[in-house]
């Protein structure tokens, strides 16, 4: 299952300091909302490694979409120049990445991808205008994707299930779950500058 940023809450500037019993001060950056309305904290630190990566993914997707939340327009600003970066264009981007692992990869479907290709690969970043029509398409496309590999993973007979991937080679679900993970992680940094850019928020 997703986890949603509009199950977690608004962005709030006035967060509690979460970590005020291992700090002396307060920390400029906390929590994004209060500790108390985030569903990112609940992930597994035992058990089953495939629930914990499925955790751990499904986190890193809410930190995504939180923030993003409340910006619609603004979602397409490239906000840290010269960076052609978005928030949009993330959203675009790794709706590309998941249905590449989990659909093309992992699942053998001959599907294209939704934003970028071979002849014009950066158009899910360059293509990521401040439109209603291509924010809502954005949205539809990564929840599509994401619900996708969650059914992947829950389906599949283990964690050794392979796919054939012409830049790796080679590649296992348990590869792709952490490669995932890593891929949001490194976008995720990315999107705390362009949303402190555009409002001010902050916020882990």
């Amino acid at each position: 299952m997703i986890a949603r940023a509009t199950d977690i809450g608004w962005p709030r500037r006035d967060t509690q300091g979460w970590m005020a019993g291992m700090t002396s001060g307060r920390r400029r950056a906390e929590l994004f909302v209060d500790e108390e309305r985030d569903g990112r904290l609940g992930a597994r630190t035992t058990g089953e490694e495939r629930l914990m990566l499925a955790d751990f993914l499904a986190a890193q997707r809410a930190t995504l979409e939180l923030k993003c939340a409340g910006l619609e327009g603004e979602l397409a600003l490239r906000s840290v120049r010269p960076s052609t970066l978005s928030l949009l264009g993330i959203v675009r981007h790794i709706a590309d990445v998941e249905r590449r692992w989990f659909r093309r990869v992992l699942a053998g479907q001959d599907v294209p991808l939704l934003f970028g290709s071979d002849v014009d690969p950066d158009q899910d970043f360059d293509g990521a205008v401040p439109d209603p029509a291509v924010i809502a398409a954005a949205w539809e496309a990564w929840r599509a994707e994401a619900a996708f590999a969650d059914r992947f993973v829950a389906e599949a007979p283990d964690l050794d299930v392979e796919g054939d991937d012409g830049w790796r080679g080679t590649v296992s679900l348990r590869w792709v779950l952490i490669h995932m993970i890593e891929e949001y992680a490194r976008h995720n940094g990315h999107a705390d500058l362009l949303r402190e850019r555009i409002d001010g928020a902050i916020g882990v």
